[in-house]
């Protein structure tokens, strides 16, 4: 081989041994999610008298969905003289009139509801739950993102677990209102399902850190207060704040069996721009906190547990780098024969491949009757998790390059029904660059198909195919969704 095949194919083993190590750490998340399935979790006991309880509803531009979520919140069954509700408006169109207006109509009912809009976005989401936290009356903050509906008996189901006087935070699992508007949201109810079900069950019950997930969750008011409160500093103040207030000793317990709805993007774009904001914001935590844990007392298991869910988003980079390298690849394959290539990366792939398959299905068996349902959709689920390599790569660089860019909102159009329901497009985001990009490996993929075929190489044709149908699909999407949005732009509401 010449040199530049030598170093090809040496950048090419230490990717998949990286990914395959990624890919071991989900089966042993998926190990502790079954060694821990069956318990249960109970109160510690009840509460004698009911503690005030306070719910922020942080909103931006949510024009569709702020008025279910007010009604929502009317209907809870706690008794309304220990209920308060802000409403922290920071919207900038209709949004702020719809929901003062709502407001003074929930006020004139009884509700202790109090509309609190600021002029400046300063800290975006985590800015605006400081803000409001400081004239807060609850002893417990219950936050909820404009889209999620709360059933009316959330809070009785929660609120006894706080009678343990070390527990900081209870998360609740989130549901789908929109689960089968379309193959997008199916996709993505799969990817949340695996992350609440699997990785919160396996890291809550083995007493590892896990993270508060922005909404769904009630804090207690302490433990925000003693960890350092709301800090803005990163694009996942959830995040943030979790390890910190874990690192204050405060535990933190997950529900599985309590589930809150919510609206999952509807549009591609909006979801890359939601997996852009997740993705940067870990790994901005993880420059941020790090080297606090492992210097903290915490036990060794959860640093380690830590640093693999702080730095998992590096897989993405490996992911685009093997893309890269594909054809390279094929080519060395050509002289070295198949069978030898074979020996090294067949063992460590079949970690991150087999291991995101069976970590997925086992949240669907979990959850849903009609789980085999959901056998069919994992090819395409690796497919389109493949494609965003591209999107969340340049979220990796961001976040650890330390390069600013706003909180933007994922979009929301109260979109509850069966698939192909219409929505309205008010709000649009245009990435065309890395649709562009996506669609141009795409290309690169089919001709890698087409070389794959020609010598014979059948073995790889699979692992390519679903490359090249994953960066086809999200591109082909996000290309569509921009062509659009310009052909046939909507009036916004103001």
């Amino acid at each position: 081989m010449e040199l530049w095949q030598q170093v090809c194919l040496v950048a090419y083993c230490s990717v998949v041994v990286a990914l395959g190590i990624y890919g071991f750490h989900r089966y042993l998340l998926l190990r502790l999610f079954h060694r821990h399935q069956g318990e249960t979790v109970a109160p510690h006991s009840r509460f004698a008298t009911l503690p005030p309880v306070t719910i922020q509803l942080p909103l931006y531009n949510e024009f569709h969905v702020v008025e279910r979520l007010l009604d929502a919140v009317a209907q809870m069954d706690y008794p309304r003289d220990l209920l308060q509700v802000q409403v922290l408006d920071d919207s900038t169109d209709a949004t702020n009139q719809k929901a003062r207006q709502c407001c003074e109509q929930l006020q004139r009912n009884g509700l202790d509801i109090h509309y609190l809009h600021r002029a400046e976005r300063t800290g975006f989401k985590a800015g605006a739950l400081a803000a409001g936290l400081a004239s807060t009356t609850g002893e417990f903050v219950l936050i909820l993102d404009a889209d999620f509906v709360p059933p009316a008996c959330l809070l009785h189901r929660i609120i006894h677990h706080f009678t343990d006087p070390q527990i900081g935070m209870v998360q609740t699992r989130w549901g789908h209102l929109n689960r089968e508007h379309s193959l997008l949201t199916r996709i993505q109810s799969i990817f949340l399902d695996g992350h609440f079900v699997i990785e919160h069950t396996a890291r809550s019950r083995s007493g590892r850190f896990f993270n508060f997930n922005g909404t769904g969750g009630i804090w207690r008011k302490a433990a925000i207060v003693e960890a350092g409160g709301w800090q803005h500093d990163t694009l996942t103040e959830d995040l943030d704040l979790s390890y910190r207030a874990q690192l204050a000793g405060w535990r933190f317990l997950f529900l599985s069996d309590v589930e809150v709805p919510g609206e999952i993007p509807v549009e591609i774009n909006g979801f890359k721009s939601q997996q852009h904001r997740w993705t940067k914001g870990a790994v901005q935590v993880a420059k941020k906190l790090l080297f606090r844990i492992w210097r903290s007392d915490a036990a060794v298991k959860t640093k380690v547990e830590a640093t693999f869910h702080l730095t998992a988003n590096i897989c993405y980079i490996l992911m685009l780098i093997m893309a890269v390298l594909t054809l390279p690849v094929l080519d060395i394959r050509t002289h070295l024969g198949w069978e030898r290539l074979l020996i090294i990366d067949l063992p460590l792939f079949s970690f991150a491949t087999m291991a995101i398959s069976g970590f997925y299905l086992a949240s669907q068996r979990a959850l849903y009757p009609d789980w085999k349902r959901q056998i069919k959709l994992l090819p395409m689920l690796m497919a389109m998790g493949m494609s965003l390599c591209i999107n969340n790569t340049r979220a990796v660089i961001e976040g650890w390059i330390g390069h600013e860019t706003p909180f933007l909102r994922t979009p929301k159009y109260g979109v509850t029904g069966a698939a192909n329901a219409p929505h309205k497009r008010l709000y649009s985001s245009r990435r065309t660059v890395l649709a562009l990009g996506e669609l141009g490996m795409a290309a690169y993929f089919a001709y890698a198909l087409y070389q794959a075929w020609y010598t014979e190489l059948y073995m790889g044709m699979p692992f390519l195919l679903l490359f090249l149908t994953g960066f086809l699909y999200t591109g082909l999407l996000s290309s569509t969704q921009e062509w659009l949005s310009r052909m046939r732009p909507e009036p916004r509401p103001t």
